[in-house]
């Protein structure tokens, strides 16, 4: 009788780590590699190592940890670097514990950070608190690898006893320390580096993605639902092949059915980039920095490897994770567990009058001004548009109303004005909401955001569109951000929002996830929290209306 635990597969091996490809075959026993035989095979398939996205916050694609490796395991992606600091905003400690366990229901490489900056600012309301107790003993869990990304730049470079003492306690347990530092250059990018920074995802830009890489830092390059920055920085893979990795930080449901890091390796290989230095950062580079326990294609390495049908189109054929089938010709095959529902969410439903901003001597607006597929945002100062002694949305100009509810505490509405959604009518609201995950809206009129803002109250948690009668929405139970369902159907239902949102005369490439955005305070220009419009470059409040004009 054929035992279960042995097989063999056979084809050209791709060996990143000596650069070469060779016929040969695989023998996995146990889920391992325990020899490799050099020898012609008639398989023409290649086999490789599997894909690792080095930074995604699984929350983002609005799945729990399971669901998200059913999405993912079809394109090749065996593991992920994972920050849980969305949940950790929401639920603390107990919301990080809830990743780590779900990620174990499934066989998939799941390795998290702890969350360094939770709350990510005074200046917004969380859930919760992620202490340095709170991070040293995540430290002794052998899934947790690294110190996740320091947002609180001007706090590493300021010597901030609270900051340093989290990256003191990374370096004590042989962590890396991820950084979050977009736009940083010259000497200040060289001291954030010295103070133990080791990545970065933020750079958009080469130039700025230089002067980091000078400093010894490594480069991840993103290319997520939101921000899109490999064509800007995939020059810098045949210039620094050891210090760059792919990452997609935020990944919608939608998009994760449609493809994962494999789409970058293809992008990357069509640009004529040398294959070993794209299957460097794709599958090597976040291995080494990381320290994980993911296999390389070498003998005695546990059994994590992708079978392509050539090295043009890579199309995945199979994916095994420890020895074990998971993914074949497409389809997932990993089944569908149910999940547990944990939520933070004590507000109570708003009034239309609760979204009212009385016009008084107001001349000019501060208006939020995002740009598709970037995070950072411009700041406007525009002309206001009044009726019946309130300030409104201006459809016609695309300046429209944007407000962020406190979830977690029952408070006045924060309010603003924000430009390029391009909504014609209605509204459309989330509370996925980075970092605080407090609810975000955007409206044509106070009715209509009124009523989007009190449908994710009374759903506590989701993301909806409002148009007149129709009500589209999509429940997010799981810490107000995620779904318990089957990962196929949330794809479904979010590409249905999508397409809601866009039917209102959104022209964003994704209406939902730049919205998620607006009120990410750490990424400049200006943002809005559920305490106010929020100068993100001067780092202080601004107000949304001026009597003069600036």
């Amino acid at each position: 009788m054929a035992n279960p635990r042995f097989f063999k597969v056979s084809g050209h091996i791709v060996d990143v780590l000596r650069q070469e490809t060779y016929q040969g075959t695989l023998e996995i026993m146990d889920g391992h590699i325990a020899r490799i035989v050099r020898e012609p095979v008639a398989d023409t398939q290649y086999l490789l190592p599997g894909f690792i996205d080095a930074h995604v916050h699984v929350e983002s694609s609005m799945l729990v940890p399971a669901e998200f490796a059913r999405l993912a395991v079809p394109h090749g992606t065996v593991a992920t670097v994972s920050d849980p600091h969305e949940i950790g905003n929401v639920l603390g400690l107990k919301g990080v514990e809830y990743m780590l366990e779900n990620g174990k229901k499934v066989p998939f490489k799941f390795y998290f950070g702890a969350p360094s900056c939770v709350p990510a600012t005074p200046f917004e309301t969380a859930g919760a608190e992620i202490t340095p107790d709170d991070i040293e003993e995540l430290f002794q869990r052998p899934e947790v690898k690294y110190l996740a990304e320091m947002m609180n730049w001007p706090g590493v470079l300021n010597g901030d006893e609270g900051v340093m003492q989290k990256i003191t306690l990374a370096q004590k347990f042989d962590k890396q320390v991820d950084g979050h530092a977009p736009g940083l250059r010259g000497e200040e990018a060289r001291a954030y580096a010295a103070a133990g920074m080791t990545t970065d995802h933020e750079c958009f830009t080469a130039d700025e993605a230089r002067d980091k890489l000078a400093a010894g830092m490594k480069i991840l390059i993103r290319e997520g639902s939101a921000a899109k920055n490999f064509e800007a920085l995939i020059e810098l893979l045949a210039e620094h092949p050891n210090q760059i990795m792919f990452c997609s930080d935020d990944k919608h449901p939608d998009n994760l059915v449609e493809g994962h890091i494999n789409q970058l390796v293809k992008r990357a290989l069509a640009k004529g980039h040398d294959l070993f230095h794209v299957l460097r950062a794709a599958c090597v580079n976040p291995v080494q920095h990381y320290k994980l326990e993911v296999g390389l294609l070498q003998e005695k390495d546990p059994a994590d490897f992708i079978v392509v049908d050539n090295l043009q189109d890579f199309t995945v054929l199979r994916t095994y994770i420890n020895g074990k089938l998971v993914a074949e010709n497409g389809k997932s095959q990993i089944e569908f567990t149910p999940s547990e529902v944990i939520n933070n969410f004590q507000t109570e439903t708003k009034t239309v009058e609760q979204f009212q901003i009385p016009a008084g001597d107001t001349v000019k607006i501060r208006v939020i001004e995002p740009y598709d597929g970037q995070l950072i945002t411009g700041m406007l100062l525009l002309d206001p548009k009044k009726e019946n002694g309130f300030l409104v949305s201006d459809v016609p100009q695309d300046v429209l109303k944007m407000t962020v509810v406190n979830r977690y505490q029952n408070t006045e509405p924060a309010l603003a004005f924000i430009k390029n959604f391009g909504l014609k009518r209605g509204a459309i609201a989330s509370s996925v909401g980075h970092d605080s995950h407090n609810i975000i809206a955007v409206g044509c009129d106070d009715e209509s955001l009124c009523r989007a803002v009190n449908l994710l109250i009374e759903a506590k948690g989701g993301i909806c569109a409002v148009d007149g009668a129709r009500e589209e929405i999509l429940p997010l139970p799981v810490a107000g951000i995620m779904s318990p369902e089957d990962g196929y159907w949330v794809a479904e239902q979010y590409a249905k929002l999508d397409r809601a949102a866009k039917d209102l005369g959104s022209t964003l490439t994704s209406p939902f996830m730049t919205l998620s955005f607006m009120a990410l305070l750490v990424i400049p220009a200006l943002k809005l929290s559920d305490k106010g419009l929020f100068d993100g470059q001067h780092f202080k409040f601004a107000e949304v209306t001026s009597a003069q004009a600036e």
